[in-house]
């Protein structure tokens, strides 16, 4: 079998994103999602409501730079289904590091009756993107954070309540406003995540990459307007902030605490 897996081989080159050949990703890739979940929601300029409440936290694996934007493009883009072996298992760990910050939301206060499971809601793409693709790569990482998420101990359910409407354009390309103007009211839920959701879910929302923020902020806006909290989202990647493409990286949150549970959305 070892000459046919040759053959195969030279007629199907196979390489990580980054250019390393004769491996699907390599371990300097790998190692790059493989650190903490950190926050990252104040280098998003459109993620402030500009209303007096906080942004919605947002968790990233780590910055969307350099072989990360490589894999990214690759798996989205490009057909590499196979990267979701790389991809999931990651966000699945940073999920159920997120467990200690969650859990105590969820629990409430004493005397109030408990709350239900997390509604783990992938952020839609539009039909042309996903018509493009054959396939919805973020409902990919929405499995694994509600997998990751029971791992670290919260109740987690996956409803893919939202799709984009309209004929609104992909995101990619688009700057900071044109992302606001291209997705204002461009968010509906669906009958069948209404149904799913009930009354008074607690989301936590996942996304590929963090960019302005645009996107997400009209899902949450999508969400609470039909009576859902948002506790958060969780991402691969996120656009580094000025500060940190000048070379000025915050520390990441530390283990398994990625930040204290009052500045959560609730």
């Amino acid at each position: 079998m070892r000459p046919v897996r040759e053959l195969a081989r030279l007629l199907l080159p196979v390489a990580c994103p980054c250019g390393e050949p004769d491996v699907h990703w390599c371990a300097r890739c790998a190692a790059l999602l493989s650190g903490a979940p950190r926050r990252v929601e104040l280098g998003a300029p459109r993620l402030d409501r500009l209303d007096g409440v906080a942004p919605v936290p947002v968790w990233a694996l780590t910055a969307y730079t350099g072989p990360v934007r490589d894999v990214v493009v690759h798996w989205k883009d490009r057909g590499r289904a196979d990267l979701d072996g790389l991809l999931a298992p990651a966000l699945r760990r940073a999920a159920a590091r997120l467990g200690p910050a969650l859990a105590p939301v969820l629990s409430g206060l004493p005397g109030d009756p408990p709350a239900g499971p997390v509604a783990v809601v992938p952020v839609p793409s539009t039909g042309a993107a996903r018509r493009a693709r054959g396939r919805e790569p973020v409902a990919v990482l929405a499995r694994a954070v509600t997998r990751g998420l029971r791992d670290g101990g919260v109740p987690a359910v996956l409803v893919p309540a939202l799709v984009r409407r309209g004929r609104g354009r992909d995101q990619v390309g688009l700057g900071a406003r044109a992302r606001g103007r291209n997705l204002a009211r461009g968010v509906r839920m669906t009958r069948r995540g209404a149904r799913s959701l009930g009354r008074g879910a607690m989301c936590l929302l996942v996304d590929d990459v963090l960019t302005t923020g645009a996107t997400l902020a009209a899902v949450e806006r999508t969400l609470e307007r039909c009576g859902h909290d948002v506790l958060g989202a969780t991402v691969l990647a996120a656009t580094p902030a000025p500060g940190e493409r000048r070379g000025n990286r915050p520390e990441p949150a530390s283990g398994a605490h990625p930040e204290p549970v009052p500045n959560l959305k609730v």
